[in-house]
């Protein structure tokens, strides 16, 4: 469950299905985002102290300061100010100071939207004549630099996949489907559904987010325990490359060499843009539900997932709180006669302090759903679990994609908030959490500020899981000086993770974030295999320079 739920005041749901149009430098839509409610307000200003809010900057007054493009004119590109100025950042925390500020940097020269394979050759041919740089975009929602340009004193060109779009075509009896690569996450899932199947993949960007990108950054949904991240779904597609044209088959399996497909996943823009897709669906669930469980200690919900993990169960998701995020949640749900119930309830149960809550999801044909239902009953006993319901679980899945926009009302309050994800083996991972929660408080009181973080592992596997961390913070009066504190935050944070032996990113992608940390994971000789997989795609270096490979 995402913690920040609770800071919204109650009323503001929508459906869960709506995508409607994000404002230029935020993520809810136009219309604004939730307000905080009473008790949000008082928990942010004990925890860090009243907020510092900025005013953000007006898009007339950033489009009326930009340079004129430097490309010549193309029938198939916009040089459009405010085109330029909506594709110039995506979501990561810099990304959002840039937008809120004003002080937006580097700004592309023009923007395309291609409808098919051959127009995107011609734009690859036509950026190599004039010395530009391209970035695909797809949703424009990477939180880690993965659409931003940064080096201005090269033209860029994005390249805008929302015309690359729709259900091309689905095997009745395969499930494979081919899309266009700009498909976003609800108009896959519609097209699908009328069908009769499924994809499951989940991202919290579902709403925004492209298929695409899901296979540009190794995304992985909610649902991934029961669904496959998307290396698991991903069976071919076509790349169109600066070197030329990549088919890759949708083989039920191969033993034909290395995986060419591998290479594509997480490739980030950097060999080349993606223009259809093939991934494997699979027929709508009889039954879907969920439940919620709370565990007297933190050991005691990470063994129960390790269990489940390991034993295989048939589950679609398990998400296990850490104390100070279940406190959190259930603080900022608000004092219901509901939620009084169930705490009296578990303090009689003996799960009182330290308590942490774990959500379960279930999905299949309804006789193995309630099979499994029964199994994870049993590992909960063992452990010491108790449960409650589903009502607790049900209300996060109505609204696990909503949570993103309330950055916006952090922003307005005052703060700031980013998110840290990684992965590592079930023996580390208790130092991990801990570790990566000290860091980000160091880094915040060596700035003189104070910080509120807390925790959860939101994929679990049979030999690890993730941990994904949520830091909120005050911003700072001047915009520069905010970035600085991130810069330290993210900084610590991430040697922290590098120096636990985890990976720098289980499902965000590198971007250029985390460029600077790939070589820990990789080493040398993988590093010089992937830049020398880019040169032989890319012979001159256009595609999306800086993200995934730092630059030389």
């Amino acid at each position: 469950m995402s913690p920040l739920r609770g800071l919204r005041k109650r009323g503001t749901e929508g459906a869960e299905r709506q995508a409607a149009a994000p404002s230029w430098n935020a993520w809810a839509p136009e219309r604004g985002a939730p307000a905080l409610s009473p008790a949000a307000r008082a928990l942010l200003a004990a925890a860090m102290g009243e907020g510092r809010p900025h005013r953000d900057a007006r898009l007339a007054d950033i489009v009326s300061s930009v340079a004129p493009g430097r490309l010549p004119a193309h029938p198939g590109v916009s040089d459009d100010g405010e085109d330029r100025v909506r594709h110039a950042r995506g979501q990561s925390f810099p990304d959002w100071v840039a937008r809120r500020s004003g002080r937006i940097g580097a700004v592309p020269d023009a923007v395309a939207r291609p409808a098919d394979g051959a127009a995107v050759r011609d734009l690859l041919q036509w950026a190599a004549d004039h010395g530009a740089q391209v970035i695909p975009y797809g949703g424009g929602t990477s939180v880690v630099g993965g659409v931003t340009p940064t080096d201005a004193s090269i033209p860029t060109l994005v390249v805008d996949l929302v015309a690359l779009s729709g259900l091309r075509r689905l095997g009745a009896s395969s499930g494979l489907a081919t899309f266009g690569a700009g498909t976003r996450g609800p108009a896959l899932e519609d097209a699908l559904n009328a069908r009769g199947w499924t994809l499951g993949h989940y991202p919290q960007s579902w709403e925004r987010s492209t298929l695409g990108g899901w296979v540009a950054t190794r995304s992985a949904g909610q649902e991934a325990l029961g669904y496959g991240r998307i290396e698991d779904l991903f069976a071919g597609g076509t790349l169109e490359a600066p070197a030329g044209t990549l088919e890759l088959p949708a083989h039920p399996a191969s033993a034909a060499g290395p995986d060419l497909r591998q290479l594509v996943l997480g490739s980030e823009g950097r060999l080349g843009i993606l223009t259809d897709v093939t991934v494997r669906a699979v027929p709508v669930p009889q039954a879907t539900t969920m439940t919620a469980l709370f565990f007297p200690t933190w050991e005691a919900a990470l063994t129960l997932a390790r269990d489940v993990a390991q034993a295989r169960l048939p589950l679609a998701l398990l998400r296990v709180l850490s104390p100070a995020e279940t406190e959190v949640t259930l603080t900022l749900a608000g004092r219901s006669a509901r939620l009084g119930l169930v705490a009296r309830y578990l303090d009689l149960r003996g799960v009182g302090a330290g308590r942490c809550l774990v959500l379960v999801g279930f999905a299949g044909r309804r006789r193995l759903v309630e099979a499994a239902r029964r199994e994870v009953s049993d590992f909960a006993r063992t452990h010491g679990g108790v449960g409650v319901g589903g009502a607790l679980a049900s209300a996060w899945r109505r609204g696990r994609f909503r949570s993103a926009g309330l950055r916006d009302s952090l922003w307005a309050a005052g703060y700031g908030v980013d998110t840290f994800e990684t992965a590592t083996d079930w023996p580390r991972l208790s130092a991990l959490h801990v570790a990566i929660e000290a860091a980000a408080d160091a880094a915040t009181r060596s700035s003189g500020e104070r910080a509120l973080a807390f925790s959860h592992v939101s994929h679990i596997y049979p030999s690890g899981a993730s941990v994904y961390t949520t830091v909120i913070f005050r911003l700072a009066d001047d915009p520069d000086e905010t970035v600085a504190h991130w810069d330290a935050l993210k900084a610590a944070v991430s040697r922290a993770i590098v120096d636990h032996g985890a990976t720098i990113s289980h499902q965000h992608g590198v971007g250029h974030d985390h460029a600077r940390y790939l070589e820990a994971e990789k080493g040398q000789l993988g590093m010089q295999l992937l830049r020398d997989a880019a040169r032989r795609l890319d012979p001159t270096g256009v595609m999306n320079p800086g993200a995934l490979l730092a630059r030389e």
